[in-house]
């Protein structure tokens, strides 16, 4: 599953509206217990020119060395490490956020700004919004005046401030410049709508250090927070909140689908076009159950690594690829390489004899002592042809080792075996020929969770394609990683087909339990 998720660590509502008697302004306040977060602005309450404001704060588990982290927590930055997430450039982060239905007015055609916090704060342990009477003045927890206990917010020059302390962008109000790019807004017609953003430059800055991570503030415009119009009130799901699929979150997304055409190699042909006319093969380095690049003696192989095509496992012709001779190969990720070229050959068999002269990715050829093969593989090209008749493939879709129950810190590689619905076998199709395994170029998944439909994963069909099935010689699959999923519940799993321009959902539902 291309998809992780980085649950809020502190979360809290500051604001400096009026309590109910109109005279006394709530802003030693604090709301960091609460289970929802809170955005208005309200004009003319008090007086014809009174304005009043409410603005949230969110951080999330980006290094771990965030003093607000828990142990227990995994971090962007640990994940990062460990090849969980890819690197820079390879994945996006969007800040989301849930929305509250409540019996209060909801305002239509506002705008959020996120915001990084440019100071530490305190979450704190209040839980009134609405009388505002749990007060922090000296105490624990943020509110409009301090960030923490007895530390009022200042900007990064030292200048007092109220209401946080944010890198804010010169066309929210600021004279600071610096920060535009990372800060962000989103606009609501409705009111109803969820909060998502993508705001990958600002964590990859948190990555980096180059700013310190004190999480993200969620607020009205400026105009919007000071204007003579009321925007009352957006609420979203605390990290507190009792639906677990609500909380405030940084969701890592990536495409790490591998089409390996092993199984579906078509040789080439002039009704196709150069780019059709390629397939990429992929190779595996397990090592002890584990991946483990190719060593070489100037060190792994991570960069190039070069492919010869024959036609006998010994040897036999060679037959040259295009568009680069030897074919120039690449490193994956750990233990796993690919090369992509095109052929043109009528021999039944192929074999792909994978080489390295020298380590590194220079690309260059040694054909002395430092010349390695690494692994002699084969495929069965296919010739392309065309059809006389127009038609619309219908599947039957089986996932062949699911389990009816799975811990919620399991991975699982989930098979698929992808069949012609159409498919009407003869008796002797039966006795001497297997179902062949079909191979879905474009096919999504999806999970929801049966006792209400909740999409806890919808089909990533957009320009992160985070959901996309890969496929090898054995047929599609994808990684189910359950520590996203609320324990207890049962879950079911969906699939959507890219056929003939159009997205096609399957009619298969499976089913499977996650327990603690």
């Amino acid at each position: 599953m291309a998809i992780r998720r980085y649950i809020a660590n502190q979360d809290n509502t500051i604001t400096n509206a009026f309590e109910a008697n109109l005279t006394t302004r709530g802003t030693g306040s604090n709301m960091g217990l609460a289970d929802s977060l809170e955005v208005f602005s309200i004009y003319a309450q008090e007086s014809s020119a009174s304005n009043e404001q409410s603005r949230v704060l969110v951080q999330f588990p980006v290094l771990t060395t965030d003093t607000k982290t828990p142990t227990s927590l995994y971090t962007i930055q640990g994940d990062r490490n460990t090849s969980k997430i890819p690197a820079s450039g390879s994945v996006k982060f969007y800040l989301r956020g849930f929305n509250v239905a409540h019996d209060q007015t909801l305002p239509r055609d506002f705008t959020l700004v996120v915001s990084p916090v440019s100071q530490s704060w305190e979450e704190g342990y209040g839980l009134d919004m609405e009388s505002y009477s749990n007060l922090t003045y000296g105490g624990t927890g943020s509110n409009w005046i301090n960030a923490s206990a007895n530390t009022v917010w200042t900007n990064v020059n030292g200048t007092t401030l109220e209401g946080g302390s944010f890198l804010s962008a010169s066309w929210n109000g600021s004279p600071e410049t610096t920060y535009d790019e990372f800060n962000y807004k989103q606009t609501f017609a409705v009111g109803t709508e969820e909060l998502e953003i993508d705001i990958t430059g600002l964590v990859e800055k948190w990555l980096a250090t180059d700013y310190s991570n004190y999480g993200i503030g969620i607020m009205l415009t400026a105009s919007q927070e000071s204007g003579s119009r009321s925007y009352y009130t957006k609420k979203f799901s605390a990290r507190d909140s009792e639906y677990f699929f609500k909380r405030p979150m940084i969701e890592a997304r990536w495409d790490d689908s591998k089409k390996d055409h092993r199984g579906n190699f078509y040789v080439s042909s002039s009704k196709l076009s150069s780019a059709d006319n390629l397939n990429t093969v992929y190779i595996y380095n397990y090592y002890r159950g584990q991946l483990a690049n190719f060593a070489h003696p100037n060190g792994d192989i991570s960069g190039a690594i070069y492919v010869n095509l024959f036609t006998s496992a010994s040897g036999g012709e060679e037959v040259t690829g295009s568009p680069d001779w030897p074919v120039s190969g690449g490193h994956v990720s750990t233990g796993i390489y690919s090369a992509s070229f095109a052929l043109d050959t009528t021999a039944s068999v192929m074999y792909d004899r994978w080489w390295s002269g020298s380590a590194g990715s220079d690309g260059t050829i040694d054909q002395g002592t430092n010349n390695i093969i690494y692994h002699t593989g084969s495929f069965e090209p296919s010739a392309f042809s065309s059809s006389n008749s127009y038609f619309i493939p219908r599947y039957v879709t089986a996932i062949t080792n699911l389990q009816s129950e799975y811990s919620n810190d399991d991975i699982a590689r989930l098979r698929l075996f992808t069949r012609s619905k159409d498919w009407s076998p003869t008796i002797y199709t039966v006795a001497s020929k297997e179902i062949e395994n079909n191979f879905i170029e474009d096919a999504y998944y999806k999970i929801y969770r049966e006792v209400d439909g909740l999409d806890v994963v919808s089909y990533g069909t957009g320009s992160d394609k985070h959901t996309r099935l890969s496929y090898d010689i054995s047929g599609s699959y994808f990684d189910l990683n359950t520590i996203s999923l609320e324990p207890n519940y049962s879950y079911g799993i969906k699939f959507l087909y890219y056929i003939n321009g159009a997205y096609e959902e399957q009619p298969e539902i499976f089913k499977f339990r996650v327990k603690e």
